[in-house]
């Protein structure tokens, strides 16, 4: 088969072709067949969905609420955590009389400072936020962190 005979042939495919006989009627005879004899009303019907609809918004309102209320358990000490974490105590360090001998260290040792004194003050503005206490401890590790690193310099 060459080319020539190859798009003579696609050419051939666009045109229209009559089936050689009528398909409606098999169609709509096994449609009839297919129809189940007793159904239900349509009223019947939108109300089995409406309340399959409020049951699935029932139930999703209800996860979410424990998904929620699990959340929350655990992220919220109790008052005397927080009070403890919040003020400093005699075995906390004095991390503010830190300065390390390498001048790249020095910066970061500043701006730890700087951002936990802040912290502190707003702790004291907001004792029961427990944001300010997660970024208090956040500041704390990353400055035990530097110390590390300070260490490992040597």
């Amino acid at each position: 088969m060459n080319e020539l005979e190859w798009h003579r042939q696609m050419r051939a495919l666009r045109e229209p072709v009559a089936p050689q006989r009528d398909l409606w009627t098999q169609i709509d005879a096994a449609l009839d067949a297919a129809q189940p004899t007793v159904s239900t009303p349509p009223a019947r019907r939108r109300h089995h969905r409406v309340w399959l609809l409020a049951a699935s918004f029932a139930g999703l309102v209800i996860l979410a609420g424990g998904v929620v209320f699990h959340l929350r358990q655990q992220q919220v000490p109790n008052g005397t955590e927080l009070a403890n974490t919040a003020t400093p105590t005699a075995t906390t360090p004095d991390l503010t009389r830190w300065k390390p001998s390498d001048p790249r260290l020095a910066g970061a040792a500043i701006e730890l400072d700087a951002a936990q004194l802040e912290l502190r003050q707003a702790l004291k503005q907001a004792p029961d936020s427990v944001a300010l206490q997660r970024l208090l401890d956040r500041t704390e590790r990353q400055q035990s962190q530097l110390r590390h690193m300070e260490n490992q310099a040597g």
